[in-house]
């Protein structure tokens, strides 16, 4: 398939994009018993969208969103907790992202594989943005 040419009017050149994939954890989720007495695995996919344009001038680490942090912090809740729904686990996730000033969009995705008989798995996504950034 070509690819189509994007004129320059549609890119925000300081605007980067974050993608966490396939983030494979293990916690409790559901509400059948043995869903509640044994951890099962979750896949957890992100997308974070940040002005990165200090971090491109000055290339520090201080000037960037640290992706590995916001990770370390999805996976301790993700594994300290339980969750009766998938949809709660992504609200969560998704507000533990946008608790980070920087983060300006969020979206989170999250798989439960082997929820349903036929299915690879099921998953549950939720988005969040905030008010674009004003120049003065």
């Amino acid at each position: 398939m070509p690819m189509h040419a994007i004129d320059d009017q549609h890119f925000d050149h300081d605007l980067a994009t974050i993608r966490i994939k396939n983030l494979r954890l293990r916690t409790h989720i559901g509400i059948k018993e043995e869903e509640i007495k044994n951890r099962q695995d979750v896949i957890i996919n992100v997308v974070i969208r940040y002005h990165a344009d200090k971090a491109v001038v000055f290339n520090h680490i201080e000037q960037a969103l640290n992706y590995r942090t916001i990770t370390k912090e999805v996976i301790a809740h993700v594994e300290g907790n339980r969750f009766l729904l998938l949809e709660r686990m992504t609200r969560e996730v998704l507000d533990l992202i946008m608790g980070h000033e920087p983060v300006l969009t969020a979206q989170v995705e999250i798989d439960k594989p082997h929820a349903l008989r036929f299915a690879d798995s099921v998953s549950i996504t939720l988005s969040a943005s905030r008010e674009p950034r004003r120049n003065a």
